[in-house]
Formats: structure tokens, sequence, C-alpha cells
């Protein structure tokens, strides 16, 4: 069973990037913001599950990649 997890920007100021998260890529259930100085990632409901480190690690890695934090992207596995 493939497991994939969609995202995009909704925010970015000089010390944070924000993103929606989830399952379905037309109605994100979820939020999570980067903080940019230390690359941790904080999830807005405090449900740190599988769906938050795959958002959170692929996000770090493209911005590892690219240099710039990626306005939205999936993952899959």
């Amino acid at each position: 069973m493939a497991a994939i997890v969609y995202f995009r920007k909704i925010s970015e100021t000089e010390g944070l990037v924000e993103y929606e998260f989830g399952d379905d890529p037309d109605d994100f259930e979820r939020r999570l913001t980067v903080d940019k100085a230390s690359r941790t990632s904080t999830v807005r409901d405090a449900q740190v599950d599988y769906a938050f480190l795959k958002a959170s690690r692929k996000l770090n890695a493209l911005h590892t990649e690219r240099g710039v934090w990626p306005e939205r992207g999936m993952s899959v596995s």
C-alpha cells in the first residue's frame, strides 16, 4: 500500500514557513510550520504522526536540494 502526503505553502516570513498538508490535494486538513533557522517543524494540532513526519522530511529534503522552500509538492512511499 502506498502512502501519499501532499503539501502547499500558505505563508512565509523571514523566520518561518507554513504549509497545509494531508492526503487529499484538494482538501488539506492540517498545518505545519518550519523554523528556517533550526529547520525544525511543528504541527499545529500537536499530532506527531507518519503524515506529519513524511511531509516535514520531504520539505527539508527539497529545501536542501533546491535552496528554497517549495511552493507545493508531495511525498510518496
